[in-house]
């Protein structure tokens, strides 16, 4: 069974988090249960913890 996280800094983007990853509210509740996701570093996304493209809006550079 391969259970392996494989996490990639996208340049001037998000985190995309690929495996079987399940990510939960501070209530302990799932907000997400799946194989890839794309995680927002710019800070600016609507959809946090998740990207929602803003990051090409605002003009975001690492």
């Amino acid at each position: 069974m391969d259970n392996k996280i494989k996490v990639t800094l996208l340049k001037n983007g998000p985190l995309m988090v690929e495996g079987k990853v399940t990510i939960k509210n501070s209530a302990g509740e799932t907000i997400e249960s799946t194989e890839k996701n794309f995680l927002c570093r710019c800070g600016g996304s609507s959809k946090k913890p998740f990207c929602d493209g803003t990051h090409k809006k605002i003009e975001f550079k690492d």
